[in-house]
């Protein structure tokens, strides 16, 4: 026997248990750190905005221009029959000189949305529209291959862009080109509309998500001279912009951002006019939506790992490079987020032994700053943008909300991270015809949805109970929250995927 073995000290087992709760410990408190860090944030934009609500007060409009220039509108489509003819006729009445408008429906369908993209292009010609279907029998580098393609055979010195989903309304053009009488402005975005905002809670969370980022995020950023993007729609690009910056490209999923930060880094200025807005569908179908974020999510990470060296090494000021970290990054929230609930658990049962004061800067730290500036973020931007009937249920639907897409999007985020571009997968949307079959027949696959997120509503509710028992309440509040976050989107992918189901059996008895 050894003389060490003689003296006292703890287990070797239980030293080891010792290591393993200091590890969790430790990689929830840093986990928790960089969350507080991203949902900090929210307080230097707020600060920011308030600051230049104060000081900036209203901007001049621009002068109206002697001449206007000729103006190319682009319409980038996939199988979107169910709204690609109210798109086109939104865009033929556009209140623009007729002989300086040129339309583009750029049209990749493979379904019927081509033959009725072809009848309502031909209605409009006839009526004396400048405006023309452009069809790819393939779909190479995807919308931003599209684009790519009508620009070379386009002649507008400005390229206005909508997505399917959008309705401009008449004076659009007219509100927006104004500001490129100065030459440094390379693109101007218009505030997004929401045609469904009231359709039920999920549109009514994204409308909440949506207006604080145009009318607090965009407004500080322009206003502070840092780097905004291009929300991939509803606005125009000075030709010349696009061409110096080096064209769209598709080695990411966001090629809206990923231009968006090639132009501003040449040089260019942008500008967010929030006085024009642009209606647009939201997602209503939990399926879709969690599409178009898995898009979103995966290709920010993208253009991050792409540009962000560039951003570094530009003779930019350090606010400007700081903001485009925090800005390309955002999304990692969501595996941070999904992270401190799995390992609540572990922490709930190593924290017994530890001080007092710790445990309960743990549990605090979450809530108060964690979901207390990103819930008065969201609460001031609907405020701003006078939704304030419904404000404070609005509100929690959107944390509700956001707390649920955390495992879509941290797949997103992880999927990002490496070498893939991936498909670039459209987002399915219903138009006037609110049916099943309005989204079964673009899904890539039938299957039940929403199982992940339910295994972790019923864990984490199982959680909030063994913490109520052991007299941690301060946990409750967080695992509540994120108990009704996956639960919601869960039965949210549940009902889209039994209707898709259903959509596509009425769709074959009626489609031979």
């Amino acid at each position: 026997m050894s003389p060490t073995s003689l003296l006292p000290g703890p287990a070797p087992s239980a030293l080891v248990l010792s290591w393993i709760q200091g590890g969790i410990l430790a990689a929830y408190a840093l986990a928790q750190a960089l969350l507080v860090l991203y949902s900090s944030h929210r307080w230097l934009v707020l600060m920011r905005w308030w600051r230049g609500v104060r000081t900036r007060g209203g901007r001049a409009a621009p002068p109206v221009p002697a001449e206007w220039p000729r103006v190319t509108v682009q319409l980038p489509i996939f199988n979107e029959r169910r709204v690609v003819e109210r798109l086109i006729d939104a865009v033929a009445a556009l209140d623009y000189p007729r002989d300086r408008l040129e339309i583009q429906v750029l049209d990749d369908s493979t379904d019927e949305t081509r033959a009725l993209a072809a009848r309502a292009v031909e209605r409009h010609r006839a009526d004396g529209v400048d405006i023309r279907l452009l069809h790819r029998t393939h779909r190479a580098g995807f919308k931003a291959g599209a684009l790519a393609a009508g620009l070379e055979a386009s002649s507008g010195e400005l390229i206005a862009v909508f997505d399917a989903d959008f309705v401009p309304g008449p004076g659009f053009l007219r509100g927006l080109i104004p500001h490129f009488h100065d030459p440094g402005v390379g693109m101007v975005q218009a505030r997004w509309g929401h045609l469904n905002r009231h359709e039920s809670l999920v549109t009514a969370a994204q409308a909440v998500m949506l207006d604080s980022h145009f009318l607090l995020e965009h407004a500080v950023r322009m206003g502070d001279g840092l780097f905004f993007n291009f929300n991939g729609t509803a606005g125009v690009w000075r030709r010349a912009c696009i061409e110096s910056a080096g064209g769209w490209t598709h080695d990411t999923l966001t090629e809206d951002l990923d231009l968006s930060y090639r132009a501003q880094l040449a040089g260019w200025r942008f500008v967010f006019e929030p006085n024009v807005e642009a209606p647009a569908e939201l997602p209503a179908d939990m399926e879709a939506l969690k599409s178009q974020q898995r898009r979103w999510a995966k290709g920010s990470i993208q253009t991050a790992r792409k540009l962000l060296p560039r951003v570094f090494a530009a003779p930019l000021p350090a606010r400007v490079k700081l903001e485009a970290v925090f800005h390309l990054t955002s999304n990692f929230t969501y595996p941070l987020l999904l992270l401190l609930g799995l390992l609540l658990l572990p922490v709930l049962l190593g924290t017994t032994t530890a001080a007092p004061v710790l445990v309960w800067t743990l549990q605090l730290g979450v809530i108060l700053l964690g979901v207390v500036p990103v819930t008065l973020f969201l609460a001031v931007g609907q405020w701003v943008a006078r939704a304030r009937r419904t404000l404070a249920r609005d509100v929690a639907a959107a944390l509700v909300l956001g707390v649920g897409l955390s495992v879509n999007n941290s797949r997103a985020v992880i999927e990002g991270l490496g070498s893939a571009v991936g498909d670039w997968d459209r987002t399915p949307k219903a138009g006037s015809a609110r049916t099943a079959a309005g989204f079964s027949a673009y899904r890539a696959t039938q299957r039940v949805a929403g199982r992940t997120e339910a295994v972790l509503a019923i864990y984490f509710a199982a959680l909030a109970v063994f913490a109520a028992a052991q007299g941690r309440a301060l946990a409750v509040p967080f695992l509540t929250l994120l108990l009704l976050g996956f639960g919601a989107v869960a039965a949210g992918s549940l009902r889209a995927s039994l209707a898709d189901v259903t959509g596509a059996r009425s769709s074959s008895t009626v489609c031979p």
